[in-house]
Formats: C-alpha cells, sequence, structure tokens
C-alpha cells in the first residue's frame, strides 16, 4: 500500500492508452451508489447537524455525556463493519447486506423522537451506526469492484462528491425546518425518517443485485471482454486485471503473479538486490505470498487471480479475512489510520468549539457542517484524480496537515469574521483529501474476493481509534476546559502524522 505512493499508478496495458476513453469513465453502479449516499446523507446530515446543539443546549449533557454518545455513534458502527464486509464476501451479495444497512438506519430515525436521556439516546444512536456498519464496507466493494485499478481515486472522488452533496444539503434544511416548525427538533427527525426511507428505495429499485453489474461495469470501464466471466484482480501490488480471452503480455504478468505467491524463494531473491526496484518486488512477493499461505495452496491462484477462477467460486471463510492483516500493506495502512484516528477530533466537538469561540448564535449552529460540506464537495473529485497521479500517500498526509491547521486557528487565530470560513474550509478539505483516498489505496493491496473485509479492517480500525478520541476529549474537556483539550488533540496529531509519513513511506525512498 504505502497509499501506493510510487507516483502515478503504472498503466497495466504497456502504455497502450488505457486510461484514456472507457477506462477513465466512472462506472454507473458508481452513480446510483452515489445517489443512494446523497439521499441518506441528506436524512442522516439533518440529525447531525442538529443533535449536539439539542444534546448539550436542550437536554443539558455535559461534555463527557456528549462525548460518550459520540464515541459511541462512532465505535459501534465499526465493530459491526467487520462483520459487514465479511459477510457481504461470504455471500458476494453486496447490496444485501448495503440495504439491510441502510434499511436499519432508516429505522432508527423515528426513534429520536422518543429518547429523552443518555441510554435511550445511545441505544438508538448504535442502532443506527449498526446500520452504517454494515453498510459501508459492501457499498465500497461495489464501487471499487468497478472501477480498474488506476482510476480508483476518481471513483471514490466521484461518490464522496455526490455523498457530500448530501451531506451539504442536509443541514440547509435543518436550518429551515428549525425556522419554520413550531416543534423545531421533533420535525427535523420526521422529516428525515422520510428522507431515509426514499433512500432504501433508490438502492433497492436501481443498484445491481449480488455485484455482478459493479463486475460487468468493471470489465467495460477498463475496455477488455470477458467470455463468460472476469478472473480476480492480480494480488496487491495493482497488477493488470486478467480476463478470460485477455492478451498475451496480461498472462504472463498473471503468471508471475502466481510465481511470486507460490514461491517463498522470490521474496528473498528480490529482497538480497540493492535497487529500489528489488525493495518494491520483494514487496509485493511477500504480500502476494501472504495472500497464498491465507488462502491455501489449492487457492493461491484463485486468490491472485492466476488461474482465471470466477470470484466466488469458494466461499470466504472467516480465517481468510482476517489472515489479511498478513500482508505488510494493509498492516501499515489500518496502523496508520488508527493512529491518525487516535488524535482526530469528532466534527461535532469541532462545530462546538468553533461556535463558542466565534460567538455563533444557536440559530446559525445548524449551518456549520453547510461549510464543511461545501468545501468537500468542491475537492473530492479534484484531490482524487490527483491522488492518482502524483501518490495517495501525498493527498492522505496533506489532508491532516490541513486538519491541524484548523485546530492551530481555533485555538490562537483572533476573533475576527475570517474565522469560522477558514476553520470550515480545512476541515472540508481534510476530507476530501483522505476520506475517499483511504478505500481507493485498497484496491493495490486486497484481492477482489476479499475486497469488503480489506476495507472494513481497515474501516475498523480507524473508527475504534476516534471512538476512544472521543471518549478522551470529552474527558479532558470537562476537566479541564476546551482550549488545553484541543492543544493535546494537536499536538498529538503533530506526532501521529510524522509517523504515519516515515510508515508510508515509499518502498526503497530514503531520507
Amino acid at each position: 500500500m504505502y497509499l501506493t505512493d510510487r507516483s502515478a499508478p503504472a498503466k497495466a496495458d504497456g502504455g497502450r492508452g488505457r486510461g484514456r476513453g472507457p477506462g477513465r469513465r466512472v462506472a454507473p453502479v458508481v452513480l446510483v451508489l452515489g445517489t443512494v449516499s446523497l439521499v441518506t446523507d441528506i436524512s442522516s446530515e439533518m440529525v447531525t447537524a442538529v443533535l449536539p446543539l439539542y444534546l448539550v443546549s436542550t437536554l443539558g449533557f455535559s461534555p463527557l455525556g456528549f462525548g460518550t454518545l459520540d464515541g459511541v455513534y462512532n465505535g459501534v458502527g465499526a465493530l459491526v463493519q467487520l462483520t459487514g464486509g465479511h459477510l457481504a464476501d461470504r455471500a458476494r451479495n453486496h447490496k444485501l447486506l448495503a440495504g439491510l444497512g441502510y434499511g436499519l438506519s432508516a429505522l432508527c430515525k423515528p426513534l429520536l423522537l422518543l429518547a429523552n436521556g443518555l441510554g435511550t439516546f445511545g441505544t438508538v444512536l448504535a442502532l443506527d451506526r449498526t446500520g452504517k456498519g454494515l453498510r459501508t464496507a459492501p457499498r465500497d466493494a461495489m464501487i471499487s469492484l468497478s472501477t480498474p485499478p488506476e482510476t480508483q481515486g476518481r471513483a471514490f472522488g466521484v461518490h464522496r462528491a455526490m455523498d457530500t452533496t448530501g451531506a451539504m444539503l442536509g443541514p440547509l434544511a435543518a436550518f429551515l425546518i428549525l425556522r419554520a416548525a413550531t416543534d423545531g427538533y421533533d420535525a427535523v427527525f420526521g422529516v428525515s425518517t422520510c428522507v431515509a426511507a426514499l433512500g432504501v428505495l433508490v438502492l433497492v429499485l436501481f443498484v445491481p443485485g449480488r455485484g455482478e453489474g459493479a463486475r460487468g461495469d468493471a470489465a467495460g470501464a477498463a475496455g477488455t471482454a470477458g467470455a463468460a466471466g472476469t478472473a480476480s484482480t492480480a494480488d496487491a501490488v495493482g497488477a493488470t486485471r486478467v480476463t478470460r480471452g485477455a492478451d498475451v503480455t496480461e498472462g504472463a504478468d498473471a503468471a508471475h503473479l502466481a510465481k511470486s505467491a507460490g514461491a517463498a524463494t522470490g521474496a528473498s531473491a528480490a529482497g538480497g538486490a540493492g535497487s529500489a526496484g528489488a525493495v518494491d518486488t520483494a514487496r509485493d512477493a511477500a504480500d502476494a505470498a501472504g495472500v497464498a499461505d491465507m488462502a491455501g495452496a489449492a487457492r493461491a491462484a484463485d486468490v491472485t487471480g492466476a488461474t482465471g477462477a470466477t470470484n466466488g467460486k469458494h466461499p470466504v471463510r472467516p480465517g481468510e479475512a482476517l489472515a489479511l492483516l498478513r500482508l505488510p500493506r494493509l498492516r501499515a495502512l489500518a496502523g496508520c489510520a488508527a493512529l491518525l484516528g487516535l488524535t482526530t477530533v469528532s466534527d461535532a466537538f469541532v462545530y462546538l468549539l468553533l461556535q463558542r469561540r466565534a460567538g455563533i448564535g444557536e440559530q446559525w449552529f445548524p449551518l456549520l457542517p453547510l461549510g464543511t460540506a461545501a468545501v468537500f464537495l468542491l475537492l473530492a473529485l479534484p484531490l482524487g484524480t490527483l491522488a492518482d497521479r502524483i501518490g495517495r500517500r501525498t493527498v492522505f498526509l496533506a489532508g491532516h496537515g490541513a486538519l491541524l491547521t484548523g485546530y492551530a486557528l481555533l485555538l490562537w487565530a483572533p476573533d475576527t469574521p475570517v474565522l469560522p470560513p477558514a476553520v470550515l474550509a480545512l476541515h472540508g478539505a481534510f476530507y476530501a483529501a483522505t476520506d475517499g483516498v483511504l478505500p481507493a489505496a485498497l484496491a493495490d493491496v486486497v484481492p477482489e474476493r476479499l475486497r469488503a473485509s480489506g476495507l472494513a479492517v481497515v474501516g475498523t480500525s480507524q473508527a475504534l481509534a476516534r471512538f476512544c478520541c472521543s471518549l478522551a476529549f470529552g474527558a479532558a474537556w470537562t476537566a479541564w476546559g476546551d482550549g488545553p483539550a484541543l492543544a493535546g488533540a494537536a499536538a498529538g496529531l503533530l506526532c501521529c502524522a510524522a509517523v504515519a509519513g516515515t510508515v508510508l513511506r515509499p518502498a526503497g525512498a530514503t531520507g
């Protein structure tokens, strides 16, 4: 992985221009899933925009109590995400798992009307995040499987841009409802329920079932013809996609990968060479060998895509999903995502801090997420495409640099009218540079048949870390105040980003 920062991903067709023409188009399933996310995010962000102020100001929750709820909001989804990813890979039905997740979240929206205490709110939010945990990995797997490796950043950028359009419209809708309705919060929760149901309906009617449509879009986007079905993507190094009827060059590449996965000597021989290219080969061979180990010798060729066997021929076992952690690149990605998540302050806390720091009136509070979402929308696709070209590690770390700058402004910048838009712009840039880039990096690391499981492993590590961060930040705010708590988070983020920059350094780099 190293966030695949080997400059731009190499073209698998030997420079025949596969990056032009059909390969540059976004698969239809990406656009449909983006529409589902857009509608669902309108519903979710209507609630998210008003919930912090509702709990702290109206119900009187302390920062620690709110931090606990916010931690539940992130942590439960993280734990369920592993189950959702594994079940989607095992059943080979990503749409079913995603639909269950979207449906459960929709059912939880009206229950917010009945919740009035820490326990009841915690239960409802836990169920809502269970739905999110079930749907996230299968949804991202459908996007990944429908897209060639060299345009993963672009595809996820398009999806995140559509997703963020909903995140932008949600707070605006909540703001208008609060101004027009007598029982504003109840009205927000009620409208949110109706919009969430619409998102589930779009998913059921228009997303292809069982993932066949996604793989068909991938073959069409890559411009390669398949006879009866497509083969798996060639292991963790982002090698060429091998289909039945593929040309001699692609077949030779796949044979080389199978040899790397089956022979332990390939890794050691490459590791003995002194050049940077040899280091890359050693690491790639080690990753391929790890996949072969976890799947068993009989399935090694199937995992790497060298035999042309169709996905789903063998059901995915729990041991195979857990054994993904044998891949050095996946371990590094999951570890760095968790490390940085430990110092990523929750969005809700950022908005509360900004409201207090800039003296923003309560009636304007629901519009704060709108600023983040607007910048995210503008930058998601450009930064996703940039990550494909210059390397995902660079863009990923730059996003955390933007977040650190936002922390610094909240701590030390003078209280001027420029402060709120500046902080929100940096906050949105952080998400645009990280939210889609992170799953895009997995295309070069995880085999297709285990893609949802791999996404779940990395997403869970990040979300659990943010769960811990919410608890710790809420406790620190309660004990010492908001300023010292944010200063500690900023110092931690600086140190963690430096460590991640070293761990995610491209293979063979020095200094």
